[in-house]
């Protein structure tokens, strides 16, 4: 089974065309779509798709990463993949994350960034963001976008659940499958990957933060990978 991890909240002006470029594919099995509280029409356009394949859940209220906790622990699938609530897959990107994950335990592919109608900002996030595999790597600077990531069951049990302080979940599983995996940057644009003002995150974008906070965070992820290699075999 290929499980779908979708999180949402007010994303009604742009989860209809995402969800219907994921649902193109017939190998998907089960598209979760974790709504953390909607207030807009996110859940209606959602339940009017009336595809099997669907199922919504109801999120902790509690922010992306918890969100994308949540539904990534709700996932049945062998294989799983994370997604936005306003990109677009492009056709064949479930059939190229699969023949990548065969070698892999995660893979990461390419993105076109775009604007809010879909105009090209950079044809190539990998480009524009110097992505590449490397556990120092990208523990210094974080290459690993969620959105255009698929994994297999073997590091969602290993990253599962995500420590109380990571800065980003996206950042938490690369790192893990660094550590206890293989990993694989698959570069080709397999997405358009909309950068707008309502973007739950900023990864494409240099980080507002302080440079202490940012030294906490690097802090923060390396002693929770030290810890969770003596929790676990």
């Amino acid at each position: 089974l290929i499980s779908v991890c979708v999180a949402t909240y007010n994303g009604e002006r742009h989860v209809a065309a995402q969800l219907a470029s994921i649902l193109r594919s017939p190998r998907v099995g089960e598209v979760l779509v974790s709504d953390d509280g909607s207030t807009d029409r996110t859940l209606a356009i959602v339940a009017g798709l009336a595809d099997p394949r669907v199922r919504v859940l109801a999120g902790p209220r509690a922010g992306l990463i918890r969100n994308f906790e949540s539904v990534l622990a709700a996932a049945r699938g062998e294989i799983v993949f994370l997604s936005d609530q306003d990109d677009v897959w492009l056709d064949g990107k479930v059939d190229a994350m699969l023949a990548a994950l065969e070698g892999a335990d995660l893979v990461v592919s390419d993105c076109e960034v775009v604007d809010d109608a879909l105009r090209t900002l950079h044809p190539s996030f990998f480009a524009l963001r110097g992505s590449g595999p490397g556990l120092l790597k990208n523990l210094l600077r974080n290459s690993y976008l969620g959105c255009c990531m698929a994994l297999r069951r073997s590091v969602l049990e290993r990253a599962l659940p995500f420590p109380a302080d990571v800065p980003m979940h996206d950042w938490w599983l690369g790192l893990v499958a660094e550590r206890w995996g293989r990993v694989r940057f698959l570069d080709r644009a397999l997405m358009q990957y909309r950068r707008h003002g309502g973007n739950a995150s900023s990864t494409a974008q240099r980080s507002a933060a302080r440079w202490t906070r940012q030294l906490a965070w690097r802090w923060a992820l390396a002693r929770r990978l030290l810890a969770r290699s003596g929790a676990r075999p």
